[in-house]
């Protein structure tokens, strides 16, 4: 399709994105956003696919001659975070935010929609458009395959805005590119006593400290250091005064890893050590682990096609570094080959910051790019089917 430049949908985009910046909905919340995508797309002409979804969109383009069928997908909830970045089109909503960039991608794959609308004569195959709700609870990605919208898809497409990517860079990866997000709960259970007798009791507090120390071992002694994980402990809770005992603690905090079997080596001794160390001091421990989605592992062909797409328009290609970010695409993938990628967006805070901001100049980027895209990935489709059906 040529070098990307500034087209004729540039402001449209603008606008797209700034009233869906203004205007924030968190997960399952989605409705006006939904309505706005759905009369964005009806505007166009773009054809909308009936699937049983509460919020979020499915649109089609193309298909006027059968062929396969890919997707392309963006997530459009928002966070529970009070902006602070001082625009005029800043969240009108007290505490809700696009402070993860999901109106940008949004506004990205409304305008590969409407670049493709012009272009669907063309086109060797359908462009199944997700418009996909609930990502940060990671929830909408499960609900979208339940709705039926997956069936039939042959390649899936996702991007990710990326703040320390210039505009006009593409971070391409296969492999795993987004961690798996894992939460955990664990209680300990003592016996409360007056606090100058902690003898006469069993003081769960201490054996919390003692555990959360013990997991710090687990990625530096139980990890090899060729891979990746993370173990945070971020909340603690016990007590309610100076003189006394509490009965009971109760820690939570996240696991992040980049491939199943570390993830289930670090689970299962995750829980040895809890155990262990509760045994050690005479408390009960219980585990209770907040399943997230799994690690994004783009497909190494649909990379390799993603990187000469984006050379060809004259887009600056890396490799960048797996994020430790959790990312509900992976349920996508684990059903369909596709790739997941990043787009550079000059930003200068990261990913859920209250000041977290977008360069636009990134959004035709986007839009040309995902347009190549689809039309590169139909025809290498339809040319793989045509030699299949040569071979047999």
């Amino acid at each position: 399709m040529g070098k990307w430049t500034s087209g004729p949908f540039d402001e449209r985009l603008v606008a797209y994105r700034r009233h869906l910046h203004a205007n924030p909905e968190l997960s399952h919340e989605e409705f006006e956003t939904t309505a706005s995508i759905r009369g964005w797309l009806e505007e166009a002409g773009i054809r909308i696919a009936d699937y049983p979804l509460r919020t979020g969109v499915i649109a089609e383009v193309g298909g006027l001659r059968g062929g396969p069928v890919i997707a392309i997908r963006a997530d459009i909830d928002a966070l529970p975070i009070q902006e602070e970045t001082g625009l005029p089109y800043a969240s009108r909503v007290p505490g809700k935010m696009h402070a993860c960039g999901h109106d940008f991608h949004t506004a990205v794959v409304l305008g590969t929609a409407l670049a493709l609308k012009e272009r669907e004569q063309e086109l060797g195959g359908t462009v199944r458009f997700i418009f996909q709700p609930a990502e940060e609870k990671a929830k909408g990605a499960s609900q979208v395959i339940a709705s039926g919208a997956l069936e039939g898809v042959k390649a899936i497409f996702g991007l990710h805005n990326k703040p320390n990517l210039p505009v006009g860079t593409i971070g391409v990866k296969a492999g795993p590119i987004m961690a798996a997000a894992d939460g955990f709960v664990v209680e300990v259970e003592g016996r409360g006593t007056h606090a100058a007798v902690p003898e006469a009791g069993l003081d769960p507090i201490v054996t919390a400290a003692h555990i959360i120390t013990a997991l710090q071992s687990i990625v530096s002694r139980n990890v090899s250091a060729l891979d990746s994980a993370v173990i945070s402990v971020t909340r603690l809770n016990s007590g309610t005064a100076w003189n006394v005992i509490a009965e009971k603690a109760i820690f939570d905090g996240t696991l992040r890893t980049f491939d199943e079997s570390v993830r289930a080596k670090v689970q299962e001794r995750f829980e040895q050590v809890v155990h262990g160390v509760g045994i050690a001091f005479e408390t009960e421990t219980k585990v209770k682990w907040l399943e997230g989605p799994p690690a994004v592992v783009n497909d190494p062909d649909w990379a390799a096609l993603s990187a000469r797409t984006a050379e060809s328009l004259g887009l600056t290609v890396v490799e960048p570094a797996p994020s430790p970010a959790g990312e509900d695409f992976a349920f996508y993938l684990q059903r369909v080959p596709g790739i997941f990628f990043f787009l550079g967006t000059s930003g200068t805070q990261e990913w859920h910051h209250p000041a977290f901001d977008i360069d636009e100049r990134a959004l035709p980027v986007g839009a040309s790019f995902f347009a190549a895209l689809a039309v590169d990935a139909l025809a290498r489709l339809t040319d793989s089917s045509l030699k299949q059906e040569a071979r047999a």
